[in-house]
């Protein structure tokens, strides 16, 4: 009877601890060691062996990784006519042509006084609005076509798929680890468990098969 139960307590629990420790140790080499370690190497007179160098999956193979996020978000996610439909809406045509007029404004009132005194004296404040008036109508007209020369040059001088690229490549070790931690820590913890609970039903059929051999 003891042994009966030692198979039915032991097997599993022993199972689910080895599972769930294996899963662990894979999610933890998944990061660790952040810088290549060699083992195993030692030296027997005039012979020398190298040992086994290794290093964690996303320390290892980060700048291919920053490679094809960059072409998939250059490619797929984020595109100069991503960001023009963003920044060339009638939403923000207005708010750009407001702080225009706010400035014409404070111009008006403030700094042509100072700078021009004669033209402030002789010209009317109805003649210096409607000058106003009529820059503003030419800056309403011709925002848009400036806004999209703007984006087109932003085209030419920014590679969106090497800045993001480049800007993976430079994360620290641990800055990484904390990222994919934070987008993958349920997925992470899911995959212990999963080895705890596999390695319990193989600790289940072993003692059921230890016991059919008493």
């Amino acid at each position: 009877m003891v042994t009966i139960i030692t198979y039915i307590i032991l097997f599993p629990l022993l199972g689910a601890m080895l599972g769930w420790f294996t899963n662990y140790l894979a999610v933890k080499m998944l990061f660790h060691p952040k810088e290549p370690k060699t083992v195993l190497r030692f030296k027997i007179g005039k012979w020398q062996i190298n040992g086994i160098t290794f290093q964690g999956i996303f320390p290892k193979r980060q700048k291919m990784i920053a490679i094809k996020i960059g072409k998939v978000v250059a490619d797929e996610l984020l595109s100069v006519n991503d960001i023009k439909e963003k920044v060339v809406t009638d939403d923000s045509m207005g708010k750009i042509y407001s702080q225009v007029e706010e400035k014409m404004d404070y111009f008006l009132e403030s700094k042509m006084p100072k700078r021009f005194p004669l033209l402030s004296m002789f010209a009317s404040k109805k003649l210096k609005y409607d000058i106003r008036d009529h820059m503003l109508a030419e800056v309403k007209i011709q925002l848009p076509d400036m806004m999209d020369k703007y984006i087109e040059h932003f085209d030419e001088s920014i590679d969106i798929e090497e800045m993001i690229t480049e800007k993976f490549s430079l994360l620290s070790s641990d800055r990484l680890e904390q990222v994919m931690n934070d987008i993958l820590s349920k997925e992470f913890k899911f995959i212990e468990i999963l080895g705890g609970v596999i390695g319990f039903i193989v600790g289940l059929v072993q003692a059921g098969i230890g016991i059919a051999m008493l």
